[in-house]
């Protein structure tokens, strides 16, 4: 008996029960798990968030919408930033006080290309408190993913409370699964076989998450 016929009889073997003609779709699948984990106020939820965010290295900032440009332009100038790829759609006020060279989402730029550049600012799809995680799914604010794994600085800004679920499967029914999902739990970092960590191996070394309050919050 060849391996192919094997595994072949292993699945008629596990389909024994199954009623002819029935589909993937037809047996109902139960959705009973929890959504929601524990009792959190809104408040609470984005404070989770910060300090799983801070726990996995990415640095954490705050502020309001009228002080976003200047938050930003005092982190690329402490980064030593010269030049910033941005996303086509995002907002042109975020980098109004910068004074550093921008450039767009190319889709004829190289990984090499990018890697010359020295930060990338976005926005977020999501972000969840629980894991501490950012979620990019290539919207107007957040570009290909490849502008947020190469440079290795990458400013995410996350507006707070909107975008703010507690757990992955609060964040799930908000993202659309044919989009390119980025899962991102701080900056890009592996281990050895000795445990040593070393960052900036698949992505930013330095990860900056700027949680933005909505409009008279703080």
């Amino acid at each position: 008996m060849s391996d192919r016929d094997v595994v072949l009889a292993r699945v008629r073997r596990a389909l024994a029960d199954v009623p002819r003609g029935e589909g993937p779709h037809d047996p109902p699948v139960p959705r009973d798990y929890r959504r929601v984990h524990g009792s959190r106020t809104v408040e609470e939820t984005v404070e989770l968030l910060a300090e799983n965010l801070a726990d996995y290295r990415a640095v954490v900032h705050r502020c309001a919408p009228a002080g976003l440009p200047a938050l930003i332009a005092r982190l690329l100038a402490a980064r030593g930033a010269r030049t910033v790829v941005v996303p086509a759609g995002l907002d042109p006020r975020w980098l109004s006080a910068a004074g550093v060279a921008t450039r767009p989402d190319r889709a004829t730029d190289t990984a090499r290309d990018l890697a010359a550049v020295d930060s990338v600012v976005t926005g977020c799809a999501l972000a969840v408190a629980e894991t501490g995680t950012l979620v990019l799914d290539a919207g107007p604010d957040q570009g290909r993913r490849r502008i947020t794994l190469v440079p290795d600085h990458h400013i995410c800004v996350v507006r707070v409370p909107d975008q703010v679920v507690g757990s992955v499967p609060e964040a799930l029914p908000r993202l659309a699964p044919e989009r390119p999902l980025t899962w991102i739990s701080g900056p890009s970092a592996t281990s050895d076989i000795e445990l040593d960590r070393v960052e900036g191996v698949h992505g930013p070394r330095t990860l900056e998450v700027v949680l933005m309050a909505a409009d008279g919050e703080g």
